[in-house]
């Protein structure tokens, strides 16, 4: 039975004076009786049909596709554990970095970006839990550009993956609840994934909207017909909770009687025997243990972790392999092709108004609407309030194909105290006293710079042969000098929304800070703000690309376009690794659509469904489109 908002706000009052948010929110949580369903497995068979290795945003959406056929078992293994209700919290996503959810992962030193960071090292957050790092994220559901699928098909030998044939996997997983855009031709309601904006919005988010406007973007649905636009964020949320494909794949399906699902069970290699992958070894409980598949053995790791185990076990890069003296089972270019959306320092503006969303100001009062009324800033996607996609002098595509995305922050990176920052981007003391630290607690705002096509190309390598060792992650950040100037016409549109008349109203003004290693060019000059990108470097969580997909015939690639390893029966990788180049937008939903037409192509099935089972599309290789209404081209 819940206590009554007034006693549980005595008790909580009393129990947590001078307390941070986390112990807050779990007390309160606590007494609310919110539980996550349990996933304790305490046993499993010597074999199944499939064994899905690692539930995170693609192997949750695989587990549950495969099951639903009765006559198949289906084995998920998990390295991590079930998501607490507090992950649940759309405004503390940063807080579980650096937690044990996470793989906390950090880039080899940079050398040409990452500066301001300790040591030059991007911290590389990577879930590991049941729903992956859609546990972590910021929840922004965003598909990226029909040109960029169209691209995978048509110039990167992904026959089969162009916009026409993904489309329907974006909404067969669907479930579309923001009555605007529900009915524009491009959403549709009944899947699994719940997608709507946050209840709560502060004024600096409309202002946002509406700066865009000035600068020609026009406001409204950027997964729609056109994305070049600004709007409010749809985010993987269902009122004003966050919605991680674990809850929205796993939560019904563990009832199955043929999935089995494990957590805290690490993938240690793939059993291989020739040239065939018949299962794998695990460790659970602290011990090793064996289990075969039947038919296939599918990595979903994600980018870094897929990668370490194919190399684990032989298949990969074989100079580097026989370095570690790894014996080489295939000869693939397992690892390469890693790359990230890059994002730059943010541009933050003091304001005269008090709308900011940090810490200091989510009091318990705001606390206790949320727990008992799921509204109020704690709804809002990690702080995120607006985003826009917007094109620079270096977009040789004359149609709506952006270059570059803004994440609009109703806050300062300095909002509460510099601890956020400091813990997730790994923002060295030098660098925070110098720049940040003058803003502390001031109300502001903040305008994120994200490059959505980067050329610069890294890599993942083993540190050794030991699986308990993190891999080496080096994503060679603005190598590529393509990359620092598009990065700089993206900062300057970023001023010019700070600085434009919707905030004007707020008295909006740029920060008078001086980033350290730049004081030697004009502030707001090409040559600082390069400087500014290259100190401040940092991800935006989307690593893909490391068990490239294409023609097999293609010595670059990992995968063929069934997302089977070359030369490797019985084994599949269905994850951001495949992704031959990063689409144009956040990567989570790209990732839920590569597991849904992987799930069918594992089934045999050539076409995509709706939620309410009637058929959408057919490919053109068994018979004509479906498609009559163009708008959904």
């Amino acid at each position: 039975m819940l206590l009554s908002q007034v006693a549980l706000k005595w008790v909580a009052l009393k129990a947590l004076t001078g307390l941070s948010l986390l112990p807050l929110m779990a007390l309160l949580i606590v007494y609310s009786e919110i539980e996550a369903p349990s996933f304790n497995r305490k046993n499993f068979d010597p074999e199944y049909d499939y064994i899905i290795v690692g539930g995170g945003s693609a192997g949750a959406v695989v587990a549950s596709r495969l099951s639903e056929d009765p006559t198949v078992k289906v084995l998920l293994l998990e390295a991590g554990g079930a998501q607490s209700a507090l992950h649940d919290v759309p405004l503390l996503a940063a807080e579980f970095q650096k937690t044990r959810v996470d793989w906390q992962y950090k880039t080899v030193p940079q050398d040409v970006a990452c500066f301001g960071l300790d040591n030059r090292q991007s911290q590389w957050p990577r879930g590991k839990v049941l729903g992956g790092s859609s546990v972590l994220n910021y929840m922004l559901y965003v598909r990226g550009n029909r040109k960029d699928y169209d691209f995978w098909d048509t110039g990167m030998g992904c026959v089969g993956w162009s916009w026409r044939e993904v489309f329907p996997y974006f909404l067969k997983s669907e479930n579309n609840r923001d009555p605007d855009i529900l009915r524009n031709g491009y959403h549709v309601s009944g899947g699994p994934l719940t997608i709507e904006r946050a209840p709560f919005r502060s004024p600096l988010g409309e202002a946002f909207v509406a700066a865009g406007e000035t600068l020609g973007y026009p406001r409204g649905d950027y997964n729609g017909h056109i994305q070049t636009r600004f709007d409010i964020p749809q985010g993987t949320v269902e009122d004003g909770k966050r919605v991680s494909t674990a809850k929205a794949f796993l939560y019904k399906a563990r009832k199955r009687p043929n999935l089995h699902i494990l957590t805290n069970a690490k993938v240690l290699k793939l059993v291989l025997e020739g040239k065939r992958c018949v299962g794998v070894v695990f460790r659970f409980r602290g011990f090793p243990h064996v289990v075969h598949a039947l038919q296939e053995v599918i990595l979903s790791a994600g980018a870094i972790n897929s990668p370490q185990i194919l190399m684990l076990s032989g298949i990969g890069p074989s100079q580097h392999l026989q370095s570690l003296g790894i014996p080489v089972v295939a000869d693939l270019p397992v690892g390469r092709n890693l790359h990230d959306h890059i994002g730059a320092a943010g541009l933050s503006f003091h304001i005269n108004q008090t709308f900011s969303v940090v810490r200091k100001r989510v009091d318990i009062d705001k606390v206790i609407q949320y727990v008992f009324k799921k509204r109020g800033p704690l709804t809002l996607l990690g702080g995120v309030e607006g985003v826009g996609f917007l094109k620079t002098k270096y977009n040789n595509d004359s149609g709506d194909w952006p270059d570059a995305e803004i994440h609009f922050v109703s806050s300062s990176p300095a909002g509460d105290g510099g601890a956020t920052i400091k813990k997730v981007m790994g923002i060295s003391d030098e660098f925070f006293d110098r720049v940040y630290r003058p803003h502390l607690h001031q109300d502001s705002f903040t305008l994120y710079p994200v490059l959505l096509r980067p050329q610069s190309r890294g890599y993942v390598k083993l540190f050794s042969p030991d699986p308990d060792d993190p891999p080496l992650i080096n994503p060679r950040y603005l190598t590529k000098n393509r990359d620092v100037l598009t990065l700089v016409e993206a900062m300057k549109q970023c001023f010019a929304i700070g600085i434009s008349e919707p905030f004007r109203k707020f008295n909006a003004q740029p920060f008078n800070m001086v980033f350290p290693g730049c004081e030697i060019y004009p502030v707001h000059s090409d040559e600082y703000l390069a400087c500014m990108a290259r100190t401040y470097t940092a991800t935006i969580y989307h690593p893909v690309g490391t068990c490239k997909m294409g023609d097999p015939a293609d010595p670059s690639t990992v995968v063929d376009t069934q997302l089977r390893v070359k030369g490797i029966s019985g084994l599949r990788v269905v994850d951001a690794s495949i992704i031959p180049k990063i689409p144009s937008g956040n990567t989570n939903a790209p990732v839920i659509m590569v597991a849904e037409r992987a799930a069918d192509l594992i089934k045999g099935i050539r076409s995509a469904h709706l939620p309410d089972g009637s058929i959408l599309y057919v490919p053109s290789d068994l018979a004509n489109s479906l498609f009559q209404d163009n708008s959904l081209l």
